[in-house]
């Protein structure tokens, strides 16, 4: 049974598995084993080891026609397989100032270092064009374990995603640190930056719509 977080880029087939799963949030079976080239009974074998461990879900999709499809998740349980910082620091530090000054204290803390953050990292995107902007913005996630991506949209917008978030258990109790990761990219982007999709309404990963044409608003985050 795995107890043990997960490199990035993992060389066992059992962990790449999950990895692929982290990564693209739902698969079936035939994408399982074209990812890792590995035989139906295999991944079939390693899914339902997982399975059992309580790793991997499941969910039936209908067809119009034939079978109904097999699709595969990870789950809650398994997040703690990814790396995740200075999470448990962090929860430390927070409930010990919740219970010291009240969600207030949290609040102004947390704030602080979002402030903080913004001023240290800006001189990396003072003088870059918006892409150039998304482009560091995500870099700045990816370096702290966000599994961060982006791609340029159609329209010209662009969409930044997050597989995975070093700090996902804890922002089911401090949501305000999502909100605040909001306005650091607000701030840092200097346009307009809206959630589509949130891990904590179970999508598979947190993606923000960056609007090239709309000025960042001040004031608080939604």
């Amino acid at each position: 049974m795995l107890t043990e977080q997960l490199k990035q880029f993992p060389e066992d087939t059992r962990d790449a598995l999950l990895f692929n799963l982290k990564v693209r949030g739902e698969m079936t079976m035939a994408e399982l084993c074209e990812a890792l080239n590995v035989t139906y009974m295999g991944v079939k074998r390693y899914l339902a080891e997982y399975q059992a461990q309580g790793l991997v879900e499941s969910r039936i999709v209908q067809k119009s026609r034939g079978r109904p499809l097999y699709k595969y998740r990870l789950s809650q349980k398994a997040q703690a397989l990814f790396p995740s910082g200075y999470e448990g620091v962090l929860t430390e530090v927070l409930d010990a100032v919740r219970e010291t000054s009240g969600h207030k204290g949290v609040m102004d803390l947390l704030t602080l270092r979002n402030e903080r953050v913004i001023r240290t990292q800006r001189p990396r995107f003072d003088g870059k064009e918006l892409r150039g902007k998304v482009e560091e913005l995500a870099k700045l996630f990816a370096d702290n374990g966000y599994m961060s991506q982006w791609e340029e949209l159609p329209d010209g917008n662009f969409f930044i995603y997050q597989q995975h978030c070093p700090l996902h258990s804890l922002t089911g109790q401090y949501r305000q640190l999502c909100n605040l990761e909001l306005q650091l990219m607000r701030s840092l982007l200097g346009v307009k930056v809206i959630r589509q999709s949130y891990m904590l309404k179970n999508d598979p990963v947190c993606g923000y719509v960056v609007h090239a044409d709309k000025a960042a608003e001040s004031g608080g985050v939604s």
